[in-house]
């Protein structure tokens, strides 16, 4: 899923047996699509303006038991003091980056909005470079079961 037609049109060229559809976490998914075991929304949520929209439509995508997995670039107090020390401030946060991140996340901003969307059990792996500062964080979150 991708809100990108010319994305689709050309992963579904280089992958025709997937299934690949356009949307967005602004569309009905769940009536579109339906329910899954397990949905992946995979460097996504650092581009979302309406985040609580993106957040209820993944929980609504997911089955009841099912888990979400969101990776994001990470942001935390360490990794943004280690930029700051080094200069890279300017760069990586640059403005100039058409339709680049506008959202920043780290372990405890992430797992904030996925409580408030009412997801549990919410774990995180940090993936690239040194644990304190990893390039990414995976976080891993089930929606409960009534």
């Amino acid at each position: 899923m991708d809100p990108s037609s010319e994305g689709i049109s050309a992963a579904n060229e280089m992958y025709p047996n997937l299934k690949l559809k356009e949307g967005s976490a602004y569309d009905d998914l769940v009536s579109l699509y339906g329910r899954f075991p397990v949905a992946l929304s995979l460097e996504v949520v650092e581009h979302v303006y309406a985040l609580r929209e993106y957040a209820r439509t993944l929980f609504n995508l997911v089955e009841p038991g099912g888990t979400a997995i969101i990776s994001t670039p990470y942001h935390g107090y360490l990794k943004n003091l280690a930029m700051a020390v080094t200069g890279k401030m300017d760069a990586h946060f640059t403005a100039l980056w058409d339709h680049g991140h506008i959202k920043f996340w780290s372990v405890q901003t992430l797992t904030a909005l996925l409580k408030e969307a009412s997801f549990g059990h919410i774990r995180f792996v940090r993936v690239g470079r040194i644990p304190p500062l990893p390039k990414s964080i995976i976080a891993i979150a089930q929606k409960p079961t009534p």
